[in-house]
């Protein structure tokens, strides 16, 4: 079933609901129509205790004032594009600078921060909330006029899958994703660290200073990078490997051996709490990110709880950052005839 909630305002006075799918499972996400983000998603524990796993807010207003996209749609294009610039059939395109002199998650007023249309669909057991908008042709600073389909499907197992649409009406580019922050042990917790975390990827790619790729790829290989083995994260973080201290934890990119197909990529397991969440896509990479630079000053999140840095990791299932400046990496074009059609599944299991 879905049940539809008056949830705020916008800055500008836009409506904002909020739709909680649930069924039989125990599991149960309420999404947002602002930017499709996911504000709360119940599991239960190994004994049957359900926990909220995703950070967030309870007001609108604080996904305005804070930066870290919380739960939220990315496009047109999920993380970083080097100068802000690309070629695209020999023409040059300027996005918007939103990360220094860097385009970050499609810019100062991306997919994140937009009113989606909302339908509900599919049944009782298996309810889906189908959001779709239409970002104009230099939205951002990108080419074409873009129609967006997202479909929310939560199963009877208790899965919660994602599937993203698109077309457009010019060639243009387009990476999209969903920036939840997961902490199996419930939000509340404020850590992640002791979480043990497997990726099926043996290869990241390499980047400088800014997080933006130096064209390289690099194996993981030997490094504590290496995620084939499943290892907590504060191993990851206290490793003192300098490509990861840099950054103070995980923000990098992992490529998968082959895409097209949906295939487990990810697991992440809370040891405390027993729950478990296996990540399926079809998308070529993930990029994993452990709350390194969670502004502790920002607005705290729901119920007052205090952000903290770690308190909780993200998996980002995507192309590679700043592929369309590099030939080698994945592709993000989009041409007119063409449809974009990604899929992301999160398996809950207790364990």
């Amino acid at each position: 079933m879905i049940n539809k909630n008056f949830f705020g305002n916008t800055p500008t006075g836009e409506e904002v609901y909020a739709y909680t799918l649930s069924n039989r499972s125990g599991t149960s996400v309420r999404i947002l129509n602002l930017g499709g983000i996911i504000q709360s998603l119940w599991v239960k524990d190994a004994h049957g205790v359900p926990a909220d796993v995703v950070c967030g807010y309870d007001r609108v207003e604080d996904y305005f004032t804070a930066n870290d996209y919380q739960g939220a749609l990315i496009g047109r294009c999920a993380n970083r594009i080097a100068g802000g610039k690309f070629m695209l059939d020999g023409v040059e395109y300027s996005l918007a600078k939103n990360d220094g002199n860097n385009h970050l998650h499609g810019g100062m007023i991306g997919f994140d921060k937009r009113i989606w249309n909302a339908t509900e669909s599919g049944t009782d057991n298996q309810p889906s909330l189908i959001l779709s908008h239409l970002s104009p042709d230099g939205d951002e600073g990108y080419p074409g006029t873009l129609s967006v389909t997202v479909t929310y499907t939560l199963s009877l197992e208790g899965y919660l899958s994602i599937t993203y649409c698109a077309t457009t009406d010019k060639t243009t580019i387009l990476n999209m994703t969903n920036h939840s922050y997961f902490n199996l042990h419930g939000y509340e917790s404020c850590d992640c660290t002791k979480h043990t975390l497997w990726i099926h990827a043996g290869k990241i790619n390499s980047v400088n200073g800014d997080l933006i790729p130096d064209g390289t790829i690099q194996s993981v290989i030997g490094t504590p990078f290496d995620l084939t083995i499943a290892c907590s994260i504060e191993e990851i973080i206290s490793s003192n490997y300098p490509l990861i201290s840099a950054c103070g934890g995980l923000d990098h990119n992992y490529i998968f051996p082959s895409s097209g197909t949906i295939k487990l990529r990810a697991s992440l397991h809370d040891p405390e709490s027993g729950r478990t969440m296996h990540v399926y896509t079809d998308q070529p990479c993930m990029q994993v990110y452990t709350g390194n630079m969670i502004d502790e000053c920002d607005p705290p999140f729901k119920g007052g709880v205090p952000r903290k840095k770690h308190c909780a990791v993200c998996l980002e299932t995507q192309a590679m950052p700043d592929s369309i400046n590099h030939e080698e990496f994945t592709n993000v074009v989009l041409r007119p005839g063409e449809v974009y059609k990604r899929s992301t599944v999160f398996a809950f299991r207790n364990e």
